[in-house]
């Protein structure tokens, strides 16, 4: 397809290589790092086609550096499925659902905490090449970690079994006698004594528990097993980050200070 003139239109990274003297590969990282405009309006993909006629800028600030890998909290409303195949022994609840759409599909500009306090400008690159240490089931809510940057993702891959999660449960029934000592401690799942977690009422309705090395299931069972009736299961924080006021259905990024 040709413009107006009769020239072809060409890939807007081979554009930007020979309008402003660089190689190719300093061109994409501009692109990609948001610093490149077609007639006025910001594209961040190398492939897009610009033909002759169309301007092409670069911003005055422009820095061809390799872009920051970046890592994404999430807050997956019930109903979405979430890492579940990677490491899925850590998930607090339940089982897989079939047909389930994935979590990270809400992952965009348009779900970003509008108030989020790492000030990173969005970018599509932020959406591309993420993986899930963090499985959360389909039925449960909460925190759930993407991330590009392979330092969190080797740290959540080898100690997610030791990392404190906290979850907040809602319940329904009449509690056994001694039933909250109990889910401190003295339960058994799949046949061993579980060792002792920190289990505490936050209303009338809903338990916090905080605990390592959590099993598909196991909440579910040890309120089962005092009389209780699991409603609904969120996780709010992950080691030592939390998901904090982050509505369901939003996602903001891991400040730099912040580590699991």
């Amino acid at each position: 397809m040709t413009d107006a003139h009769g020239a072809e239109p060409v890939r807007l990274a081979k554009r930007v290589a020979q309008q402003f003297a660089c190689s190719r590969t300093t061109a994409e990282q501009y692109i990609e790092g948001g610093w490149v405009s077609v007639n006025g309006r910001v594209v961040e993909l190398p492939g897009a086609r610009v033909a002759p006629g169309q301007t092409v800028a670069l911003a005055p600030d422009a820095n061809p550096m390799e872009l920051t890998p970046v890592t994404l909290l999430l807050h997956k409303p019930p109903g979405f499925e979430a890492g579940l195949g990677m490491g899925a022994a850590s998930a607090p609840h339940g089982s897989r659902s079939q047909g389930a759409p994935q979590a990270v599909t809400l992952l965009g500009a348009q779900s970003h905490l509008p108030e989020d306090a790492a000030g990173t400008r969005v970018l599509l690159r932020h959406f591309k090449q993420l993986e899930c240490f963090t499985p959360l089931p389909t039925e449960a809510s909460g925190l759930v970690v993407y991330t590009q940057d392979r330092r969190v993702a080797r740290k959540l891959a080898e100690d997610i079994e030791t990392l404190e999660q906290e979850c907040i449960v809602e319940v329904a029934g009449q509690i056994a006698e001694g039933g909250l000592q109990k889910l401190c401690h003295g339960l058994s799942f799949n046949g061993r004594p579980l060792p002792p977690i920190k289990v505490s009422w936050q209303n009338e309705t809903r338990l916090r528990f905080a605990l390592k090395g959590i099993r598909p299931g196991q909440i579910p069972a040890m309120c089962e097993a005092v009389g209780l009736r699991v409603l609904a299961l969120k996780r709010i924080r992950i080691g030592r980050v939390p998901l904090a006021k982050v509505p369901e259905g939003q996602w903001r990024y891991l400040q730099g200070w912040e580590k699991f």
